[in-house]
């Protein structure tokens, strides 16, 4: 753990999010050229998203000179590639710091934001991760329309589930994403950065977690979420931005890095040659890894 949390507060990269769950792997994989008429069924379904998967993480292009950690889902951790758990291949194999997505997907809007579903299983979660190597976790919020009540219940509930991951030893990715089609994103993002402050100085010494941040209005207008003593490090999320605008809105906000999951596999698809699909995903990581060491 010494040596991943050494790399993940000072390396030079980015975290790849490969954590595609049940309602966007349909998705994923129709971007990737896999059709829902391809397969039958939820297990194919995910048979073809881990393959999807192990492609991009064995590939040449993706070690950790440029990729400081990937984001997995559940289901990703539980599986094998070439032989080991996902997790310890991508570190044993890669030197990229494996985290865990552990949310259950979003609760139904309230006051303009989106809590997350309970994890009844948290506990057993975070154990079962800490088995397998696993450095941390991230938990996915939205927030749609600026409104105090509703952001200050978002970063509430963030934190509560922070604090019972950090009780693990596993360093919680707090996501409190904003909508980047809010019509008062700006706002939205004021009343989060204060409201993430408070909850940031509330945290006792020598407890740091990590933030997965919407790309701001205001270029910079993070930065003292990136200094502060309490934050390991500032992860930006691409948010529906194509991968050049994302790239470039993350180049001018010194201090954050890319956490990009549909920027990174833009271009990529199944039936590419392993020569295709390596150049095309160097390329990616290539251009990632330039905005996220600005």
């Amino acid at each position: 753990m010494t040596a991943m949390l050494d790399k993940v507060r000072t390396g030079k990269g980015f975290i790849a999010a490969l954590d595609q769950s049940g309602g966007s792997t349909p998705k994923a994989l129709k971007l990737y050229g896999i059709e829902a008429d391809a397969y039958d069924g939820e297990e194919a379904m995910f048979d073809l998203v881990h393959a999807m998967r192990t492609r991009i993480v064995t590939s040449p292009a993706f070690t950790g000179e440029r990729v400081l950690g990937a984001i997995l889902f559940e289901m990703t951790m539980d599986r094998q590639i070439d032989g080991q758990g996902s997790a310890e291949y991508l570190w044993n194999e890669k030197q990229v710091v494996p985290f865990l997505k552990v949310d259950k997907g979003l609760a139904d809007e309230v006051d303009g934001v989106q809590v997350m579903k309970a994890i009844p299983n948290l506990d057993e979660l975070c154990e079962r991760a800490v088995g397998h190597g696993v450095f941390g976790t991230k938990m996915r919020s939205v927030i749609s329309v600026a409104n105090a009540g509703g952001v200050d219940a978002v970063v509430a509930q963030q934190f509560a589930f922070g604090r019972q991951i950090l009780e693990h030893g596993l360093i919680p990715i707090i996501e409190p994403e904003v909508d980047i089609h809010s019509s008062s994103k700006p706002e939205a993002e004021a009343l989060l950065l204060d409201s993430l402050g408070a909850a940031l100085d509330d945290l006792p010494e020598g407890v740091d977690v990590m933030l997965k941040l919407t790309l701001p209005s205001e270029d910079g207008f993070y930065t003292s979420l990136v200094e502060h003593p309490r934050v390991l490090r500032v992860v930006a999320l691409s948010g529906g931005y194509s991968r050049d605008d994302a790239n470039a809105i993350l180049g001018r906000n010194s201090g954050m890095i890319a956490s990009f999951s549909r920027a990174l596999t833009e271009g990529l698809t199944a039936q590419m040659s392993d020569a295709e699909f390596d150049a095309t995903l160097d390329t990616a990581i290539q251009a990632i890894y330039d905005a996220s060491i600005t």
